[in-house]
């Protein structure tokens, strides 16, 4: 391997998890199913090393742009590691940059407070925000300030772009639209408490919204999760509240490590995988029909399969010969792959 190599399987090896909240960064996104399948961690994206480090750069750039504001007169507050948070309840929450206190150039008055958001750009994107502006180039961004500005109670913002070609630097003030905030704001609400998965933005997998969406395989290929958590789990709703719920063991606020971990009685929701559902021996039990075969979901014994089982070979799950069963019921054996 040479240097890059090295690097960026370093960084693969290092995934975030990912978060538990309908991040307000999100919310301008087209569509309704992906924003649901990432939230339900139903698509958990993996990113190449150095997709990684461009993030890194990003984040590493807020405090150079904060510094500058700073030299130049702007007080800011919030930022970095004291970031203050919005939060709208039913899931829906973000982290803000910073708050400017006072100081932005050309706003009436001075000391009006800002939301601070800051964005690096690769030179096309770049060229096309100085052209066309936030709200059309950069549509995400734009309601992300919108909804920062409404949980802040603040009506304005300054988007601060920096090109990572030249150092160019593009800054806007938005104003608070309450309209599409609100909108944004519900519709994260909508999403967050559905327990059953929105119609897709398209039915056309070439189209490249959906060409290039991370739940492409889940909605237009295989139509099957590779996760199983508690999100992925048909036991388990999301309440307004912003907690979870498990019915299986009446467990009003699951813990978020748990939630990552999933358990021995998680059984498959019937969105995230292809097959038809029937009704189980019992509540806690469902059967799915795999190639003609009905294969129980559940905790498993002799006659039940886990879902790690079933994800992991479904037609094993529906036609395992004697030497699969033997291994499952005399040795405790699992299948794997």
């Amino acid at each position: 391997m040479n240097l890059q190599e090295l690097i960026d399987e370093f960084h693969e090896l290092s995934q975030d998890e990912p978060r538990p909240h309908m991040g307000c960064s999100l919310l301008g996104h087209p569509c309704d199913r992906w924003l649901w399948l990432n939230f339900r961690w139903a698509v958990i994206e993996q990113f190449p090393g150095r997709i990684k480090r461009l993030f890194r750069r990003g984040q590493l750039e807020e405090k150079t742009v904060v510094d500058d504001l700073n030299a130049i007169g702007m007080v800011i507050k919030s930022t970095g590691a004291d970031q203050s948070r919005v939060s709208f309840g039913c899931h829906v929450s973000g982290s803000v940059d910073g708050v400017i206190e006072s100081g932005v150039h050309g706003s009436a008055p001075k000391k009006q407070k800002h939301i601070l958001e800051i964005k690096t750009h690769s030179l096309k994107s770049f060229d096309d925000l100085t052209k066309n502006g936030v709200k059309q180039s950069k549509f995400m961004h734009w309601v992300q300030m919108q909804l920062y500005m409404l949980g802040s109670g603040i009506d304005r913002a300054l988007y601060v772009a920096v090109c990572k070609n030249d150092d160019r630097i593009h800054s806007e003030v938005i104003e608070f639209d309450s309209a599409a905030a609100n909108k944004a704001l519900e519709r994260g609400k909508r999403i967050t408490t559905s327990d059953r998965m929105p119609e897709p933005i398209s039915a056309d997998p070439s189209w490249y919204v959906c060409k290039f969406c991370p739940g492409h395989d889940l909605c237009h290929g295989s139509k099957t999760t590779k996760e199983v958590n508690c999100r992925t789990c048909a036991h388990s709703t999301a309440k307004p509240d912003g907690t979870w719920r498990c019915e299986r063991f009446e467990a009003d606020d699951i813990p978020i490590d748990w939630q990552r971990k999933g358990c021995e009685s998680h059984v498959l929701h019937p969105d995230v995988v292809p097959w038809q559902i029937k009704e189980g021996r019992n509540k806690w039990t469902a059967v799915y029909m795999i190639d003609c075969k009905s294969v129980a979901n559940g905790e498993a014994d002799a006659t039940v399969f886990s879902s790690r089982e079933i994800l992991a070979n479904p037609l094993a799950c529906a036609h395992g010969n004697a030497f699969v069963k033997t291994m499952r019921t005399d040795f405790d054996g699992e299948i794997v792959a």
